[in-house]
């Protein structure tokens, strides 16, 4: 069996070798990339680490015979480019005056999107301030509606530690003017 050092030389002369290494080490990269991001960005995240991994190939050192650490340096610095990606949107997003009512047919339904997007509005500038694994805790409830058990399975982290992000969460939004009330799991905050 060739090493990673092996299949990279040879990428380096025949592009299409280098799917060998993608084809070793795409799941790994995966399971980080989701443990790290989620599902719904884990998948650019394998994307722009192979990618920037073969721009990257004559850097390569061939003395190391495993390109799984060089990967994994990769898929870190894109985990921090996309979550320092996703505050930027947060902070513009709190900028920006509250959505206006868009016409549609369903005025009950528009109510509701218009009631939502002004609550987005409003807390932006919360979510925003958060550290990125607190704002990455509280999408995941909040958007991906993931119990407190999923989040952790998601994350790769026990459930105590999602319980005490999602009550930091809780604290720091109240701070910002939203009731807690708004902010409470439909389930026992005890079992989850």
């Amino acid at each position: 069996m060739s090493t990673d050092s092996d299949i990279i030389r040879r990428s380096r002369d025949d592009a299409r070798a280098f799917a060998e290494l993608y084809d070793r080490h795409a799941r790994p990269i995966t399971g980080f990339a989701i443990r790290r991001v989620g599902e719904h960005a884990a998948d650019d995240i394998v994307n722009e680490t192979f990618l920037t991994a073969f721009r990257r190939l004559s850097a390569y050192d061939l003395r190391q015979e495993s390109a799984l650490p060089w990967l994994f340096g990769i898929a870190s610095n894109m985990v921090r480019r996309h979550r320092a990606q996703e505050a930027r949107h947060w902070r513009v997003l709190a900028q920006l005056p509250a959505w206006r009512e868009e016409p549609g047919d369903d005025t009950e339904g528009s109510d509701r999107a218009l009631d939502a997007r002004r609550e987005l509005a409003r807390l932006a500038p919360a979510i925003g301030s958060l550290s990125m694994r607190d704002r990455e805790a509280l999408l995941l409830y909040a958007t991906g509606e993931l119990t407190y058990d999923e989040i952790a399975r998601a994350l790769g982290v026990p459930v105590g530690t999602i319980r005490s992000r999602l009550n930091r969460v809780r604290r720091h939004i109240a701070a910002h003017g939203v009731p807690r009330a708004a902010l409470v799991s439909t389930e026992s905050e005890g079992t989850e």
